[in-house]
């Protein structure tokens, strides 16, 4: 057929002499788009007889095929020819100074966290939030602190604004009221920590008015002093990476457990700005803890007769500050960047119990 062999040798034509990806565009459209003269010769293949059909139709699909290729063959070409010409246009200086790695890290609270998170879900703890916006009956109330508590006293806590309907919110001084929202709304047995922001009126070296805090909380049926001992003395081995502890249990009085236990672990301070754990005259504190108060069991809904727990609750900042030899709480919320470099842990060491903690 005279017009598709010309009509192969123009398009060919052009194909070999587009200049770049936008002009083979073009042509592709021209010959195979919907009105394109290749599609158009292939509309008339319905109009012919069966033998003519039989001539033509392995002729106007050689050609479809022959421009197809073509096409396809033009287009890797320049390709190719682009990707020579960018390459030569982009050269390394061999002699420059390599570029500066990056200088994030994770800040030492972030690390405890996720040390302290890592310990807890070994042993079986889920971790539970709230809001730092706290009701009072969530932060006091419901934790046995009666209203007349020194712990309400507007030198200690930070109240917000009565909102319209006359309740009285407080910025929580500590993450209890996580443990109140848990038992409102889960039946034992219960196993939680609850990690957070807190906020006092209280600003020193070694006390912040706004730090972090981690507590525990489990209550099940038959919970008795020695789980909690167990469960602290496990958590203390794992988190100092230490295989022997010596704990000392001292009374003290909370309002929301009984009996109330502060907790102290052996050390060395023989040494002018060292803390060595394990072993030594001296013993450091580490925070409260106690049974369940039954009152806060009733007030959420839980029957103190048939079930019992345990809590207790550290410091994220005090722990990061023992364990890391960091002396001054105010650091960690400085912004220093020379400190955050010297104290910061690298992004992608994701402390293990397997690979280790602290790397």
């Amino acid at each position: 057929m005279a017009d598709a062999a010309s009509l192969q040798s123009e398009i060919l034509a052009q194909v070999l002499a587009a200049g770049d990806e936008a002009a083979l565009e073009a042509i592709r459209v021209g010959a195979l788009g919907k009105k394109g003269s290749v599609s158009e010769l292939l509309k008339t293949l319905g109009a012919m007889s069966p033998d003519e059909r039989k001539v033509q139709g392995p002729l106007l699909n050689s050609l479809r095929d022959a421009v197809t290729d073509a096409i396809a063959a033009r287009k890797t070409e320049l390709a190719d020819a682009a990707l020579d010409a960018r390459l030569k246009t982009e050269t390394v200086d061999v002699s420059l100074p390599p570029r500066p790695e990056s200088q994030g890290s994770v800040h030492p609270i972030a690390q405890v966290l996720d040390e302290i998170t890592a310990i807890f879900a070994d042993m079986g703890f889920a971790v539970a939030e709230g809001p730092d916006v706290e009701y009072d009956d969530y932060n006091f109330t419901k934790l046995n602190i009666p209203p007349d508590h020194p712990a309400r006293q507007m030198q200690d806590t930070f109240y917000v604004a009565p909102q319209p309907d006359g309740s009285s919110h407080v910025l929580r001084t500590h993450t209890s009221p996580v443990q109140v929202r848990t038992m409102l709304n889960q039946k034992p047995p219960i196993r939680i920590i609850s990690p957070g922001r807190t906020y006092r009126v209280d600003s020193d070296a070694t006390h912040s008015p706004m730090f972090h805090q981690v507590e525990a909380l489990v209550v099940d049926e038959g919970i008795h002093l020695g789980h909690l001992k167990w469960t602290v003395e496990e958590f203390c081995k794992a988190f100092f990476e230490i295989d022997d502890i010596e704990l000392r249990a001292r009374p003290s009085f909370f309002p929301f457990t009984e009996p109330s236990l502060e907790w102290d672990m052996r050390c060395d301070r023989s040494v002018p700005g060292k803390i060595t754990f394990g072993h030594g005259n001296d013993w450091l504190e580490l925070g409260g803890s106690g049974l369940v108060h039954p009152k806060v069991l009733a007030n959420c809904g839980i029957d103190p007769t048939r079930y019992t727990g345990f809590a207790f609750g550290f410091g994220l900042d005090r722990m990061a500050m023992l364990k890391y030899g960091i002396p001054d709480i105010r650091s960690f919320f400085e912004s220093d960047l020379r400190w955050l470099r010297h104290y910061g842990f690298a992004a992608l060491d994701i402390p293990t119990l397997d690979g280790g903690l602290s790397k």
